[in-house]
């Protein structure tokens, strides 16, 4: 049996100590051990994007992380991007411009936009497009999804 070793993970501003084996994903002890299920996990390996977090800001595909080495980090889902109530202005441009199909894709699109954009925002449209192509979605044609970035990346930057 492998020892298990207590780590903190602070997700979306909220502390939770967990034990945990050292080859756990970042991504199983997000949804198993902390209940946040908005982080999805579709290939495992890294290439889909689905399980993109931002960890200390920087967008991670989750399923790649040990969550030991996420100890002590800020760690943010898409749980973490609504405030009172409202939604995140990239939440609200995927809902205004048909952003989403399924859905299953969703959650790492929106962490990998949001994190590009507030360490980025100026980020050219040649460079955001070729971001957004690191994630997979299979039912959208990706149309939609860059229209609902390229707005929210707008009223981000306040235009």
């Amino acid at each position: 049996m492998t020892e298990k070793t207590p780590i903190t993970l602070t997700v979306n501003g909220r502390n939770y100590t967990i034990a945990v084996e050292p080859r756990r994903t970042l991504a199983d002890a997000i949804r198993e051990d902390c209940g946040l299920t908005g982080t999805h996990i579709g290939c495992e390996h890294g290439v889909c994007g689905a399980c993109t977090v931002l960890v200390d800001g920087e967008p991670v595909r989750s399923c790649l992380m040990f969550a030991a080495q996420a100890d002590g980090k800020q760690i943010r889902t898409v749980e973490g991007l609504a405030k009172d109530g409202e939604l995140h202005v990239m939440q609200q441009a995927f809902m205004d411009h048909h952003g989403l199909q399924c859905g299953f894709c969703t959650p790492g699109f929106l962490m990998l936009a949001v994190g590009v954009l507030e360490r980025e925002p100026d980020i050219s449209d040649e460079d955001l497009l070729d971001v957004l192509s690191s994630n997979l979605c299979r039912c959208t044609g990706y149309q939609n999804i860059v229209k609902a970035v390229r707005a929210a990346a707008k009223e981000m930057r306040g235009q």
